[in-house]
């Protein structure tokens, strides 16, 4: 399965849709996608737009649908959620969405993009910090899950995704919550750009999801606080109205809410919706 760059993918849609041949379909006729190799199965390419925080598991997802379907390749797209809903709006052509939360799905489904979204995944933010930990930011002595005031308690250099993100959203909810709402130092495009600099030691901690924690494994500290589990974020996926791979786009859909998907979501380090 690949995973391309949003701007690449939409320059492609842009160039094949102003490209014509012999062999197109005439217009007002659909397309049939068929497997090259002549076996029945999906074939053709699957579009599918995805949170950055989902970039591990729907890379799993793809390639177990490829490997059931030769003729099928799976490009996934993945970014902030907010980005990925503003070029959705502006005619990006995909199959399937699935955001970091609830707000930008409405929004897509507000415009005529997308019906009967479904919840399968919930996240939540944990504190990330460098391996060094250069900041000394430590686990207080007290019993329980400390407060996020708790944890920054000297003065940090902190990244937060940008407040138009869901990550961000969440992120914006927590510190408002311990009245640091002016801590951050860096707002990011998405969760995985906030890890990066977490890992590159830019910053002395980060606002990440528990499911990145999981991604970057012994190569960060991570810490839990109490405010976390009132901003998690859960995940819808649809079909999207003019997907180009209909047939597609629905057995991703509904690999993601079958059996299988919900324990790949959950070995991801996902939470039940």
């Amino acid at each position: 399965m690949r995973t391309r760059p949003l701007l690449a993918l939409l320059a492609a849609g842009v160039l094949l849709a102003g490209c014509g041949g012999e062999g197109d379909a005439p217009a007002g006729e659909e397309e049939i996608l068929t497997d090259p190799s002549g076996d029945a199965g999906l074939a053709g390419t699957l579009t599918v737009f995805a949170a950055a925080s989902l970039t591990d598991v729907f890379t799993e997802v793809g390639d177990r649908l490829e490997q059931e379907n030769p003729g099928l390749e799976v490009q996934l797209n993945v970014a902030g959620s907010a980005a990925l809903a503003a070029q959705l709006e502006q005619g990006a052509p995909a199959d399937v969405f699935a955001p970091a939360d609830e707000a930008q799905m409405a929004r897509v489904v507000d415009a005529g993009l997308a019906t009967g979204p479904e919840l399968f995944a919930s996240n939540r933010l944990m504190l990330a910090l460098p391996l060094d930990n250069p900041a000394g930011i430590e686990q207080p002595e007290q019993a329980g899950i400390p407060g996020i005031a708790d944890l920054l308690v000297r003065d940090v250099t902190l990244a937060v995704c940008a407040p138009e993100v869901p990550c961000g959203a969440a992120a914006a909810e927590v510190l408002d919550r311990a009245g640091l709402s002016d801590v951050p130092d860096t707002y990011e495009d998405d969760v995985r750009a906030v890890l990066t600099k977490v890992l590159l030691g830019e910053v002395d901690a980060g606002l990440v999801y528990r499911t990145d924690v999981q991604t970057a494994g012994n190569d960060v500290v991570a810490l839990a606080f109490r405010e976390a589990e009132a901003a998690r974020n859960r995940y819808p996926v649809a079909v999207l109205e003019e997907a180009p791979n209909r047939e597609a786009a629905q057995a991703f859909v509904d690999l993601v809410l079958s059996d299988e998907g919900r324990q790949l979501v959950a070995d991801a380090g996902f939470f039940e919706p």
